[in-house]
């Protein structure tokens, strides 16, 4: 493809029309990609060839960051930034496989179990975080936020209105299942949400209780034993044991600060 000379105003005439049909990348590079394919004798199918999976991509990235921004993670974590060494007890080999959200299309959950600290939530939001990239839609939640807003929704009485918008994501995030307990109604609602998931949306819950402590937080034993039957049928169990990962790094800390006042004592 040899380069010509295009009229200036075939150039604007060209970036309207680009605009208009909702192409900026195309818009933004095509004198550009031109050039280049001028230079390497590329042809016209070439040219074009380039143009498109460079706005292709573009716009994949767009709507990953969508994606991102609408699951409302307090931040985004992924499982590339997971310190496995440091949390041994949990199954790699199975966080991995999850990773590629093939148990999303099944409409299986995961449950992750553990102390504090352990780590839950950031494989928790790696795997959502994951889900997202794979043009999956998906919502994070602390579970008190989320009975905050159920509450809220029964109150104005626009409940359905949000069971809506929940029933249309892949992914649900419940993260923090079991450190505040929850009212009769919340608990309440907050089965109505994971009952009406079940077999069409993924869950992935977090929690720092074992299944016998769940009374604790929904205070209803029929009610915990109905939640999970839902939660474990089609479920990937991950437990989390040891210590604190935040209060080994704060010991770390500390130790290597009072190794460095004893040496500058010295």
């Amino acid at each position: 493809m040899k380069a010509k000379h295009v009229p200036a105003a075939d150039v604007v005439l060209l970036k309207h029309h680009l605009a208009a049909l909702h192409l900026p990348t195309i818009k933004a590079e095509c004198e550009q990609v031109a050039r280049q394919c001028a230079s390497e004798n590329i042809d016209y199918l070439g040219f074009l060839l380039r143009l498109c999976e460079r706005e292709l991509s573009d716009r994949e990235q767009r709507a990953c960051a969508r994606r991102l921004k609408a699951a409302r993670f307090p931040q985004v974590k992924s499982l590339d930034a997971f310190d496995f060494t440091a949390q041994p007890s949990l199954n790699r080999a199975l966080i991995v496989e999850l990773a590629r959200c093939a148990f999303i299309d099944r409409r299986e959950s995961v449950i992750l179990l553990g102390g504090p600290g352990t780590g839950k939530t950031h494989v928790a939001i790696g795997l959502a975080a994951a889900a997202c990239q794979r043009g999956k839609k998906v919502r994070f939640f602390r579970v008190t936020e989320l009975l905050t807003q159920l509450l809220e929704a029964r109150e104005e009485r626009v409940l359905g209105r949000l069971r809506s918008q929940l029933a249309r994501l892949d992914l649900l995030v419940l993260d923090e299942l079991g450190y505040v307990p929850a009212s009769q109604v919340g608990a309440e609602l907050l089965f109505d949400v994971i009952s009406t998931s079940y077999e069409r949306t993924s869950v992935i819950v977090t929690t720092n209780l074992p299944f016998e402590r769940w009374t604790e937080v929904l205070g209803n034993e029929r009610l915990v034993a109905a939640t999970l039957d839902r939660l474990t049928h089609r479920c990937h169990l991950l437990e989390a044991t040891g210590e604190s990962y935040r209060l080994k790094e704060a010991r770390r800390r500390r130790q290597a600060s009072e190794r460095g006042g004893a040496r500058e004592a010295k």
